[in-house]
């Protein structure tokens, strides 16, 4: 028997933005879509290489076109806005269902860091509008979000 958390489910609720995910170790996770996509395994979101992961912005509404299984270890998604590159291993799966709250917890952070007001970087705090131009000083505006005021 394997040690290797094995999906024995696998739905994608388009309405909800979604994926139900459930092991054999009888653990199950709703993982949304936007953290899927700001956690994607692909090049274009980690980088080549600790330090250069890339972050991403205005990804609320992104939903799952389609999804393809790759071999019997893996899913391949493709995102609403294009993206199909990350190949999201069982156990990457698991981790984000896992730690969820931690990673989200986590990119919440990044994006205050970066200077974005709101829930998922589509508010920057220096543009009304939601630009994804830099910021000089960062922070949270609103109150709404959870930060340390």
């Amino acid at each position: 028997m394997s040690s290797k958390p094995t999906p024995t489910g696998l739905t994608v609720h388009n309405k909800s933005r979604v994926l139900d995910v459930e092991f054999d170790d009888g653990k199950s996770f709703s993982i949304p879509f936007e953290l899927l996509r700001v956690y994607s395994p692909s090049a274009e979101v980690m980088g080549h290489g600790p330090g250069q992961e890339v972050l991403q912005i205005g990804k609320r509404e992104v939903g799952i076109a389609g999804i393809e299984p790759v071999g019997n270890y893996a899913v391949q998604p493709t995102f609403s806005d294009g993206h199909n590159t990350g190949i999201f291993t069982w156990e990457y799966l698991y981790k984000l269902g896992n730690e969820k709250d931690a990673l989200w917890s986590k990119y919440m952070d990044r994006l205050h860091e970066a200077g974005f007001d709101g829930d998922s970087g589509r508010e920057h705090l220096n543009d009304p509008h939601g630009s994804a131009a830099q910021s000089q000083g960062g922070g949270c505006g609103t109150g709404g979000c959870g930060c340390k005021h």
